[in-house]
């Protein structure tokens, strides 16, 4: 048997803490191996534990979710996936921008937060519906008002040119798929698929694989 996913929870709140954690650890291939209750606490927890996937409240006292997560992916140290109630649009652009890997809502389903953890240590995305296109629609009114940033990022597809095949890879960033399952689907090397999303990443002027995502949503539309 493969070893359990580790999941590092952190959240201000003791009881949002424990409902996560009775979540995921009915799932045998899941194990949490720390809470934090402060952005401080989960990076030093995060440097200490080295966990597979860290659950981040975005809102949190010392140190906040967005800080927090870009201290944790500037380290390299582990895949983030921010837990929110997107009650302010800062935030979301803010952990965008630190190198989130997926956005989840605290009202999530279990099915859905498990799948979200796997899909992120796999190396995909995941992105809430709800999330999503709230942050398409904000993304274009920023960028419809001049404002930069990971806002403005969302909407670079309208002015790129891509090929054929770094669409396809595009549109498959946008569902979220990790490269081995990109690979998958259009046939080509893993090898083959990272050189496409390196060239994609550049036109788009996007630094990370859940901007491309949002960008492909926008192109979508």
């Amino acid at each position: 048997m493969s070893a359990a996913l580790r999941v590092l929870l952190a959240d201000d709140h003791a009881a949002i803490r424990l409902g996560m954690r009775m979540v995921i650890e009915v799932d045998p291939g899941f194990e949490v191996v720390g809470e934090a209750g402060d952005g401080a606490t989960a990076v030093s927890m995060a440097r200490a534990l080295q966990p597979d996937v860290v659950l981040m409240d975005l809102r949190m006292p010392v140190m906040d979710g967005v800080e927090a997560t870009a201290a944790i992916t500037a380290g390299g140290l582990v895949k983030v996936v921010a837990l929110t109630t997107f009650d302010h649009d800062s935030y979301l652009f803010g952990v965008l921008a630190a190198g989130a890997a997926g956005f989840l809502l605290k009202t999530a389903e279990p099915a859905e937060i498990t799948t979200a953890l796997r899909r992120v240590h796999e190396g995909g995305t995941v992105i809430a519906p709800e999330v999503a296109g709230r942050l398409v629609a904000a993304a274009v009114s920023r960028a419809a008002a001049g404002a930069a940033g990971a806002a403005g990022a969302a909407v670079a597809p309208y002015s790129v040119e891509l090929t054929g095949r770094e669409s396809e890879v595009l549109d498959c960033l946008g569902e979220g798929l990790s490269n081995v399952r990109i690979a998958s689907r259009l046939g080509i090397s893993e090898t083959t698929v990272k050189t496409h999303v390196s060239h994609v990443l550049a036109k788009l002027g996007v630094e990370s694989r859940l901007q491309a995502a949002l960008a492909a949503r926008t192109r979508a539309l």
